[in-house]
């Protein structure tokens, strides 16, 4: 079931693979940013438990 498209068939699959690698980008940039600040986080908790 792919669709004929012609002579846009470069220019069309092409905009799909550049959308994917870039939707690819922002989760993996998320899910390192969640854990840089999970982990900052954890040790911020542990210095304020340590002064107690």
């Amino acid at each position: 079931m792919i669709p004929d498209l012609g002579k846009y068939a470069v220019a069309v699959l092409s905009s799909y693979a550049v959308t994917m690698g870039l939707i690819a980008v922002l989760i993996a940039v998320s899910l390192w940013r969640g854990a840089r600040v999970r982990r900052q986080l954890a040790e911020i908790e542990a210095r304020r438990n340590a002064d107690v």
